[in-house]
């Protein structure tokens, strides 16, 4: 547990520090926005997706660290992703953040990789709605096209 704590400390100072995929995405077809009022989080998701394929994603907002590292790590995780894959990663960070299953998707399909540093987030409930913010946000935006 030792080492997986320290690799989250890493992983979250990294993509806390240098979020990949910030700012807003020209031709997107997909965006949401989402808010966690308990600590101010605030972000916007845009996603282009072509068919059923998640081709680029991106967010902008402001957020503490945990919520922008893994809203970076979000952006890189579902790219390339099926809509099913991107929403079966949310539900696997929602069960990994909070140990509850979330429902939706096939979560056993999908590998969670690096993803799964944000597991010592489910000791501190506040925490874990930082860490599922951009998951959920990004859920919404699968689920209504740009308008």
């Amino acid at each position: 547990m030792r080492d997986l704590s320290m690799l989250y400390r890493e992983v979250v100072l990294d993509h806390s520090a240098s979020p990949r995929n910030y700012g807003r995405l020209d031709g997107a077809t997909h965006s949401a926005d989402g808010d966690n009022p308990l600590c101010g989080d605030s972000i916007h998701v845009e996603l282009a997706v072509d068919g059923d394929t998640v081709t680029d994603a991106r967010f902008d907002g402001v957020g503490c660290a945990i919520a922008t590292a893994s809203a970076s790590l979000m952006t890189e995780a579902v790219r390339g992703k099926t809509a099913a894959q991107a929403r079966a990663l949310s539900d696997g960070m929602q069960e990994t953040c909070s140990g509850q299953r979330a429902g939706g998707s096939a979560v056993g399909d999908v590998e969670m990789g690096t993803l799964a540093v944000f597991e010592g987030v489910r000791r501190y409930p506040l925490r874990a709605k930082c860490a599922t913010l951009a998951w959920r946000t990004m859920r919404s935006a699968l689920d209504a096209q740009r308008s």
